[in-house]
């Protein structure tokens, strides 16, 4: 007897009870399949296929997946230099000055690769942090996908090699050498993108565009370049700065003798590729790449991690390893060589470091 003289149905209960086990199913339902899809899906069965490319688990990346979007990336704002430049639209003009009072100039061409470049980058890689040698203006955002394609050369020679995305910095130069530019000297022009992994340099990608050719390496992974069959650490040609080259001269000679030659070029992404073998006839060829002042990043770290690839060396003039986190900067000048004793090439000129931070 219910409470109030009231008697309860015996089939009013059996149809509540219905119904509130209908409410409880259709609440948690769907959480149960959830939970049993994502269960079945984290174990796959022995024998089963392997994740699709492009499915890495959430926070990691896939290096060879980034290398192959570094490439196209580079490539992409290639074809944006060259345009700009072959139409002679570039609306050069200064956006300040070097450490040196040098002004550094600004083009269109610089612009438009930097936004077609650091897009397509973002779009691929959201979680990755990116850095570039221009502004990005969120007013000109663009979406730019990627079909995930990787080209055969990076197939046969990458394997897939996953990482933590937080521990990935990507650093673009969507113009290397602005000044040569603008000057119409095209053979010193570059797009590069390097990344590195907790600090260290481990993809490099440089593209130069008005020749089409593409330098890429991954540290223990492969390349599609290779060093020269020989170099000459004696009397070696050195590579530098257009700016620097009388800086360079009169202690390099003092130190190899006076048949040393000195090079001066634009573009660090150009001299670093005078230590490979690239069969371009706009390209020199040199022994050793010297640069005594303050340099950024982004100029450095595809060229960096191409010359670790393949076994050589970039450090400071005092030997130290470059750490690609932190500040853009590099303070310590830098001394590049591959297939040579590199130690004793630091150890040979002990007074360019001294006019590095000038």
């Amino acid at each position: 007897m219910a409470p109030m003289g009231i008697r309860l149905s015996p089939l009013g209960m059996a149809v509540f009870c219905l119904l509130g086990l209908g409410v409880l199913y259709h609440l948690y339902s769907g959480f149960l399949a959830g939970r049993f899809a994502f269960f079945m899906l984290s174990e796959p069965a022995a024998g089963a296929p392997e994740t699709p490319r492009g499915s890495a688990p959430a926070g990691a990346v896939d290096l060879r997946e980034l290398l192959a979007v570094s490439v196209l990336a580079a490539v992409r704002g290639g074809e944006e230099v060259k345009r700009v430049r072959e139409g002679n639209v570039l609306n050069a003009k200064a956006k300040g000055k070097t450490r040196e009072g040098a002004e550094e100039q600004l083009t269109s061409g610089d612009l438009l690769s930097n936004r077609r470049m650091f897009y397509l980058l973002k779009g691929a890689f959201p979680a990755v942090q990116i850095n570039s040698e221009e502004r990005v203006d969120t007013a000109d955002q663009e979406t730019i996908s990627w079909d995930r394609s990787i080209p055969e050369d990076i197939k046969q020679k990458i394997q897939p090699k996953e990482v933590p995305a937080e521990s990935v910095t990507v650093w673009i130069d969507p113009l290397d050498a602005t000044q040569e530019y603008t000057e119409d000297l095209r053979q010193y022009v570059t797009t590069m993108v390097c990344v590195a992994v907790n600090g260290k340099p481990v993809i490099g990608v440089i593209h130069k565009p008005f020749s089409a050719y593409t330098a890429w390496a991954m540290v223990d992974g492969g390349s599609n370049i290779k060093p020269r069959s020989s170099y000459n650490e004696k009397s070696p040609r050195i590579i530098v700065s257009r700016s620097h080259a009388g800086k360079v001269e009169q202690v390099a000679r003092q130190t190899f003798g006076n048949k040393t030659v000195i090079i001066p070029a634009g573009g660090a992404g150009y001299k670093v590729l005078a230590l490979l073998d690239v069969a371009e006839k706009n390209q020199e060829e040199a022994d050793v790449y010297i640069h005594v002042t303050y340099i950024k990043k982004w100029d450095i770290c595809a060229g960096n991690a191409v010359l670790r690839a393949l076994g050589g060396h970039m450090t400071t003039l005092t030997g130290e390893e470059i750490s690609y986190t932190g500040s853009d900067g590099n303070e310590g000048g830098l001394i590049a060589s591959i297939n040579m004793n590199h130690k004793a090439l630091i150890e040979k000129l002990p007074d360019l470091e001294k006019t590095s931070h000038k």
